[in-house]
């Protein structure tokens, strides 16, 4: 089953979940989205809200799901978005059991770059990346109380703990929302709403086809897939753990920038470090 957002005049408070699962997915419209929001769609009783940009994507997938699935079609930097979201929740499903906080984009400049680079470029990562997520759990998170136990999965990045040159105001936003998540976790354990934390390594979908790796027979051993992160949520998620780097190895990676901060730095300054500073679709 699959409706649109059909929710315009505000809706009321909810009282309750409409099943079991009631889980609500950001930039679901491909890559990671997608591969949740399919993942999620296995578990029983499972109810799915899609949010993306792309309407015929979300109707597409909407449509292929073997569970109760509607969607809303929104840009989340949109002022009304995260009212727009809660509404449309309300209305379709009752009280959301959890939100995963997916949409992002990568805009590869170095700071002192005259065409793409400075301020500008952090301004509209952060407004993305960690804005938008921090006003839409601001929205849903009255309504994910009410439902507790619950959940909240921030899907942050590698690049929270381990930068390199031209992604600097992409891993400031991870970085941001990594930590905000360390809190927030903290914050509402009280009130039964879990909060975990995804940390992807490079990972091929639309937005961020890591094409110098993929043509890489070193750089593919680096890859994980969208499944893989989308098994990652579930676990953070439904299996309530506070954090998860997917693939795994790049846990080490992480903490030896804790560990081994002056290799790590002497690292990031290497040629074959610039190499992994993969362009996305954001770029062109």
């Amino acid at each position: 089953m699959s409706t649109p957002d059909a929710a315009p005049a505000p809706a009321a408070p909810a009282t309750a979940p409409a099943g079991p699962l009631v889980a609500v997915v950001t930039g679901a419209s491909s890559g990671l989205g997608e591969a949740a929001a399919r993942r999620l769609a296995r578990e029983p009783g499972a109810r799915i809200v899609l949010v993306a940009r792309r309407e015929e994507r979300l109707s597409a997938l909407a449509a292929s799901l073997p569970v109760t699935t509607t969607w809303v079609a929104a840009d989340l930097t949109d002022d009304d978005a995260p009212a727009r979201v809660r509404d449309h929740v309300r209305a379709e499903h009752g009280l959301p059991t959890l939100l995963v906080n997916n949409a992002g984009a990568g805009f590869r400049a170095r700071f002192g770059s005259e065409t793409n680079g400075g301020w500008e470029n952090v301004r509209r990562t952060m407004a993305i990346n960690f804005d938008a997520v921090v006003r839409l759990t601001e929205a849903l998170l009255p309504d994910l109380r009410a439902a507790a136990p619950s959940s909240i999965v921030n899907v942050s990045s590698t690049a929270a703990r381990v930068s390199r040159p031209g992604t600097g105001a992409y891993s400031a936003s991870k970085a941001a929302l990594a930590l905000w998540t360390d809190a927030l976790r903290i914050e509402e354990a009280v009130h039964g709403v879990h909060v975990g934390n995804v940390l992807p390594g490079f990972v091929p979908t639309e937005g961020f086809p890591q094409t110098e790796l993929v043509n890489s027979r070193l750089g593919k051993r680096l890859l994980g897939t969208p499944e893989g992160v989308a098994e990652a949520i579930v676990e953070a998620g439904l299996g309530r753990k506070p954090e998860r780097y997917t693939p795994k190895v790049y846990g080490i990676a992480a903490a030896l920038r804790y560990a081994a901060p002056a290799l790590t730095r002497r690292v990031m300054g290497t040629d074959a470090a610039k190499a992994m500073t993969t362009k996305t679709v954001s770029d062109d």
